[in-house]
């Protein structure tokens, strides 16, 4: 997934800054030069282009804006040449999860009947051929975001949502399997499309799809691994009162190697880091270490 590193910093909204990756402009030139001829002049397709992530970047924000109505934690948008990515972490609840990824999809819906009227304006008000031709264009392009995004195939948002859905039954790590062995199904119902059709571009993504399931399928594993590991007595966080799991779970951020941090008191043991606050895998807080229980963490 693309990140802030190697991207223009665009403008920051509401806390969110919003970054353009450099290989965006390689793929616009492209789009651009493939789309030649359409209109009368190439700045309408200039125009279409950076309409189109409008389009994405007010999905974004709708995912980003979302979580943070619920307390999750989203402040970056990185767009590149593949849409753009929020990066949002909502709480670990399969009810934020899927207000936070329901309302990308809904910023397109409630784009329809706005692009909707404007066709129709257009066509009752005979509109200049490029003008109208731009307008009917973008009310495709919204519906085909919309509708391939909805695709219930793993990482697209459908497939996020079908996973909050599966959620609740199923619990969090079930759901995510459950999801990304979906994701593997249909990622190659859509490789087959692409070799069909031959496109490269869709190629592209279904070869990213399966990428991130792969990602995804490992990361349920793990969750399914700390969901039977015995719990820590005398341990308990103190926002919802769960014991921590025993067993390296927590990951350390400076040399990326897993470790216990109830067993070495909050020391990661292969770089020697110390931790100030004591992170909860099941609801995500984090709390100073004495505020875990009475006594216990005291001495860290």
């Amino acid at each position: 997934m693309p990140t802030a590193r190697n991207s223009i910093h665009l403008f920051k909204c509401f806390g969110i800054n919003v970054y353009l990756h450099w290989s965006w402009f390689f793929v616009a030139v492209y789009g651009i030069h493939a789309r030649k001829g359409i209109y009368s002049s190439v700045i309408w397709n200039v125009l279409e282009y950076l309409t189109l992530f409008v389009i994405v970047l007010l999905h974004e924000f709708g995912h980003a804006l979302a979580c943070r109505s619920i307390r999750g934690q989203a402040n970056q948008i990185v767009l590149w040449p593949f849409g753009g990515v929020a990066y949002a972490t909502p709480p670990p609840r399969p009810g934020a999860t899927l207000w936070t990824i329901a309302a990308g999809p809904l910023i397109n819906v409630a784009l329809f009947p706005i692009l909707s009227a404007l066709w129709w304006v257009g066509r009752s008000a005979h509109w200049g051929d490029d003008l109208y031709n731009f307008v009917v264009t973008i009310w495709f392009i919204n519906v085909i975001l919309l509708g391939f995004n909805m695709l219930p195939v793993y990482p697209l948002d459908g497939g996020q949502i079908l996973r909050a859905l599966l959620w609740f039954p199923l619990g969090r790590a079930r759901s995510l399997l459950v999801a990304t062995v979906i994701g593997f199904i249909g990622t190659a119902g859509l490789a087959t499309v692409a070799i069909l059709v031959q496109s490269i571009w869709l190629g592209l993504l279904c070869a990213l799809n399966c990428f991130y399931c792969f990602q995804s399928f490992g990361r349920a594993r793990e969750l399914l691994r700390r969901d039977h590991a015995t719990r820590r007595e005398g341990y308990l966080c103190p926002n919802c009162r769960i014991s921590p799991p025993v067993g390296d779970f927590w990951g350390c951020r400076m040399c990326r190697k897993r470790f216990d941090q109830f067993a070495t008191e909050l020391i990661c043991p292969h770089c020697n880091t110390r931790y100030k606050v004591a992170t909860c895998l099941d609801c995500g807080g984090a709390a100073p270490a004495e505020a875990w229980t009475a006594g216990e963490l005291a001495k860290f």
